[in-house]
Parts: C-alpha cells; sequence; structure tokens
C-alpha cells in the first residue's frame, strides 16, 4: 500500500486473545466491554490469536498504533525472577487449587504479550495494561509480582488494613477502596467523584497476584489500603495529544458498572480508554507524516537517471557477493566494472565518503584480501551458530525480529547515502 493510502485507515490497537476450552476444542476471546470502548473512541481493534508461533510473526500485525493487553493466566514466575522458594510446595498447591482458572501458565501468551509490550516500549507506542496488562507491562521493565497476594503480601499486612483482591462468590460485585495519588491521570479523570480531600474510589478486582517491585521508569496512581500498587503509569510517556501513553492499572474500569446496567460506577471510568484512545490517533498521525514527508531528491535526465541506476546496481551486486561468498561469477564482471571505474575515475569522492564505499563492499578488487575476509566471516558465522544454539525460542525470536528491522534501516539507509553521492557528483 502506497504511503498516502495511510491516512485512510483507521488506527489500529492490538489486543491478544485468551484461551479457554468449549465443547472440547479451544476457543480465543476477547471481553467485549474492550472492543466496544476501543470502537467507540475512533480506533479498531486488531485481535492477535493466541496460536502457537505467534509470537514469532507480530512484524506481521504492522501498521501497530496501539497496544491494549487485559486478561489471561498468571504470568510464567521465570520471567521475573520470583523467589518461589519462600512458598512451600502445601502453599503452592493451595494456590492452585484455590485459583484454577489462572495458575495454568500459558507460555505462548506470555512471548507474545511480552514481545508487544517490549515493542512500545522501543517505539513509543501507546500501550494500555489492564489487569494481566498491567503486570506484563512491569514486568517487561524489570519490576517483580507477588506469585500470590494472599500468602505472601497479606500477611505482613495488620489485619484491619488487609484487602480481599478476589472474590470468587460475588466476581463482578465486588469492590474494594483504593487511594488516589495526586497529580497523577487517575486524579484528572476521577476528580469529580473525589470527595473533598479524600482521594479514595472503590475499584473492582479479580486478581491473586499483583506489583511487588514496580519498574524504576513508573510512578504509582493508586493503592489499596494494603499498600499494593493499583495502578501506574510511565509519567516521561503521558501526553495523549502528542501520541504517548504508557500505563497499567491493575482493577477493570471497563467492567466498573451498576449491577444489570451499562452505566458506569463513576463517570470517570471510561477515561483511560478515552485518553488511550486520543494517544493512538495522535500516534498514527505522527507515524504517516513521518512516511509522507521523504524529503524530493535531485530530478536527473533520463540519461544520468539511467547512469545513476547501473552504478547503484554495480554496487548493490558486490555488497551481495562479498555478504553471499561467491566471488567467481564471472557473468557479473560486467556489471561490477560500472562501479569500480565510479570509484577510480572520481577524484571528487572524499576520503570519508570512499572508507564508506569500501567498508559496504562496494568493490572486490583485491582477491586476496576478500578471501581472508570471507574466511573471517565463516569463523564468525561458526561462532554465532553456536551462541544461538545455547539461545531459547523467545530470545532467539527477539533476536530475529531486531536484526530483520535493523536490516530494514540499513537497505534505505544505503540507497539514499549512494543516491546523494551520485547526486553531490553530477550536480
Amino acid at each position: 500500500m502506497a504511503a498516502g493510502d495511510l491516512s485512510v485507515i483507521l488506527p489500529r490497537v492490538l489486543i491478544v486473545s485468551r484461551r479457554s476450552v468449549r465443547k472440547n476444542k479451544f476457543v480465543d476471546f476477547v471481553g467485549e466491554y474492550h472492543l466496544d470502548l476501543i470502537v467507540n473512541y475512533g480506533a479498531v481493534p486488531v485481535i492477535v490469536p493466541r496460536v502457537t508461533g505467534v509470537h514469532m510473526m507480530l512484524e506481521s500485525f504492522e501498521p501497530i498504533h496501539g497496544v491494549l493487553l487485559c486478561e489471561g493466566e498468571d504470568i510464567d514466575p521465570s520471567h521475573y525472577e520470583s523467589d518461589i522458594a519462600n512458598l512451600s510446595a502445601d502453599e503452592l498447591e493451595e494456590i492452585r487449587r484455590l485459583h484454577a482458572s489462572d495458575t495454568a501458565v500459558d507460555r505462548e501468551k506470555d512471548a507474545i504479550e511480552l514481545g508487544l509490550a517490549k515493542l512500545c516500549l522501543e517505539r513509543n507506542i501507546p500501550y494500555l495494561g489492564i489487569c494481566r496488562g498491567s503486570q506484563i507491562l512491569n514486568v517487561a521493565c524489570g519490576g517483580t509480582l507477588y506469585q500470590d497476594i494472599g500468602k505472601e503480601h497479606e500477611k505482613h499486612v495488620p489485619e484491619n488494613q488487609r484487602v480481599v483482591h478476589m472474590d470468587y462468590d460475588n466476581y463482578d460485585g465486588h469492590r474494594h477502596p483504593v487511594r488516589i495519588v495526586e497529580n497523577t491521570p487517575l486524579e484528572q479523570w476521577f476528580s469529580d467523584s473525589l470527595d473533598g480531600g479524600r482521594k479514595d474510589i472503590l475499584v473492582n478486582s479479580y486478581h491473586h497476584q499483583g506489583v511487588k517491585r514496580l519498574a524504576q521508569r513508573f510512578v504509582p496512581m493508586a493503592f489499596a489500603a494494603d499498600g499494593l500498587i493499583e495502578g501506574f503509569y510511565d509519567p516521561d510517556a503521558y501526553n495523549p495529544e502528542e501520541g504517548k501513553f504508557i500505563m497499567g492499572l491493575q482493577f477493570h474500569p471497563e467492567r466498573m458498572r451498576h449491577q444489570d446496567s451499562d452505566e458506569f460506577d463513576y463517570p470517570g471510568c471510561p477515561f483511560a480508554y478515552k485518553e488511550f484512545a486520543k494517544a493512538v490517533i495522535a500516534y498514527q498521525k505522527k507515524l504517516n507524516n513521518s512516511l509522507t514527508s521523504v524529503p524530493k531528491l535531485l530530478k536527473l535526465d533520463g540519461e544520468m537517471e539511467r547512469k545513476r541506476k547501473i552504478i547503484i546496481r554495480s554496487f548493490s551486486l558486490a555488497r551481495n557477493i562479498y555478504e553471499g561468498g561467491n566471488g567467481n561469477n564471472h557473468s557479473k564482471e560486467s556489471e561490477l566494472e560500472a562501479g569500480a571505474e565510479f570509484l577510480e575515475s572520481n577524484t571528487a569522492l572524499s576520503l570519508q565518503q570512499e572508507t564508506r564505499l569500501k567498508q559496504m563492499g562496494a568493490t572486490v578488487r583485491n582477491a586476496s584480501s576478500y578471501m581472508e575476509k570471507l574466511r573471517m566471516n565463516e569463523k564468525r558465522e561458526n561462532l554465532a551458530r553456536n551462541v544461538m544454539n545455547k539461545m531459547s525460542v523467545e530470545q532467539l525470536s527477539d533476536l530475529m525480529s531486531f536484526y530483520h528491522m535493523m536490516g530494514q534501516i540499513c537497505s534505505e539507509v544505503l540507497e539514499r547515502k549512494l543516491t546523494g553521492i551520485v547526486n553531490e557528483l553530477t550536480s
């Protein structure tokens, strides 16, 4: 699709599905409240299926203008190096019995969501994490979790400050108070519902795990009475009007509604989604502008344009031979000559430009040096293979995605620089 066509695409928000079993078959689903709010505020939800291998093809979901992660099982403790030795075998078994629907770790979902979270952090893509999604965000940034709040946290809290964070008997109706921190987005959203000097609201709660150590980049926005963090954000990455939004909420504002009604408990409940969508729309505009604001190149006449293409083709071919190790392809020698002649005859090249072209393998005139480079490359390749054989699937997936992205960038920059050199010499 041409860059100009991107303006007609509504901003895309990726949401990872949760796996369940229905009639002896796996079914992927996403809560409809999330989808409704995203659509109502002007974006398009794109469901990423929890299917084996999807974590290795996340780039196929581009363009990504926002990520909303919500709902799911416990995150594999190995991702945050939890010290499970503090819990006895009997305690772990009791946790699995009490929270059977949540304690079955889903490693594929972990890999998909951690991959998306890291992508958002690298590119400053708007991110909203609800419940598990907030935990994923904290873990992706180096934070840790309580494997079980009741076993690890509540026993150290005075009895009058303890909080029930999961009530299966009153699942949607259960609420507990949280204290909102001043000068945070939550205070702004719920300002009409805060009583004078008190900064408390009642929130729902569907979790037995929670933030233990908050990652350094984040600032808390709300605390439960037992001291557990119920919301946090990155103040340096929060400006919805400019496309910036990185936030995690432990509670579910989209489900805070009156019984048998779609009316929210507080007017501020949908604001997390509203401001997130605002950031997504702004991010899309920024992304589209960066794609369409490419500086115009000097327009050459037909003959000069033909020569430019021949020279670029020569350099590109030499680079491919250099990287691929096929140095004896005589059928392509005539095509290589154009690049070699260009380098030898144009004294206008600066030393820096010539050095860069040589580093890119633009010419292969010294056979012995070339063969030595090939041998070095073979040694490096064998060493790299040995290292990669010891890496996990997730590490290899991250590495592949990184180098694919770097390859695309290098290819674009290379052609632009070569075009610039030709333009300088012909101007």
